[in-house]
């Protein structure tokens, strides 16, 4: 194979500049990569964008060493400028560079469609009133049910399984799967759970079903992810994973606090209007 003396430096530069950024993509700046580790839905987000960003990693390299060995090789150096010396395609770099870049794609792909297998960990995205098959865990009958409902400008949260009230505060247990039923009142929003893994539209007469379940204690952020009126930017909240024991005993406290104006809450719903669903004429 006849390869051309200058290609085969870049070629021996790029394969020892790929080895080493491998290697600190992955053990060192992958694990940090968000959106995190606090759930099952997240870690598994994390993986993903880890293998992403290191198949590419070459890909990059190759590029960045190519333009920055051109600027400085092949830059005009005085003289009267002139044409450069006709270039004719080369059939051996040309086939390499096109199988090499089919492979990272059907490597990438094979990789994307195994991770939607039954089994794995999923987008985090809603899925609607009645996901399929693959998309619901394995226990998801033992789920914590957490009704999320968006509404100009602020979440409340309502927690059937622990006496039906309705807070402001997102509380979770750690190890615990919650299955998120989202849903609005008024006009669209969209539910992002940041380190959760968790993104879920929010649209009115609409429930948007999403899972995961948190292994990690601590605070996370909630934010409203679809331009929803004025003050869209302050549709926040801080969510947090306790432990089992905490959780209930919130729950409990909760439970008992919000009494009254659970008496006053609508039935529970997958959807909600206001009334009247339908103005006279």
């Amino acid at each position: 194979m006849n390869i051309p003396r200058e290609l085969l430096r870049i070629l021996i530069a790029w394969v020892v500049l790929s080895v080493v950024g491998c290697l600190l993509v992955w053990f060192l700046l992958g694990p940090h990569l968000p959106p995190g580790n606090m759930s099952d839905v997240a870690a598994g987000q994390t993986f993903d964008n880890q293998v992403m960003l290191t198949a590419a990693t070459p890909v990059v390299l190759l590029l960045l060493l190519y333009f920055v060995y051109s600027l400085t090789q092949f830059r005009h150096r005085g003289g009267p400028l002139e044409d450069g010396v006709p270039v004719q395609g080369n059939g051996t770099i040309i086939g390499v560079w096109i199988a090499a870049t089919t492979a990272v794609v059907l490597c990438l792909a094979a990789f994307g469609a195994y991770e939607l297998f039954p089994g794995q960990h999923g987008s985090g995205g809603g899925q609607g009133p009645s996901p399929l098959s693959i998309s619901i865990p394995s226990n998801s009958a033992n789920a914590l049910h957490v009704q999320v409902i968006g509404q100009q400008w602020q979440w409340t949260f309502r927690y059937p399984d622990n006496g039906d009230f309705e807070t402001a505060d997102l509380v979770l247990p750690v190890n615990q799967l919650v299955e998120f039923h989202v849903t609005s009142i008024d006009v669209v929003h969209s539910f992002w759970a940041i380190p959760l893994g968790v993104k879920a539209d929010a649209v009115p007469g609409a429930d948007n079903i999403a899972f995961a379940e948190p292994t990690q204690t601590g605070t996370f952020e909630v934010r409203c992810a679809e331009l929803c009126g004025l003050w869209h930017g302050h549709m926040y909240v801080t969510g947090r994973v306790m432990s089992q024991d905490g959780f209930q005993t919130w729950a409990a406290q909760e439970q008992q606090l919000l009494a009254p104006a659970t008496k006053n809450l609508p039935p529970y719903s997958p959807i909600y209007y206001p009334e009247p669903t339908v103005r006279g004429t």
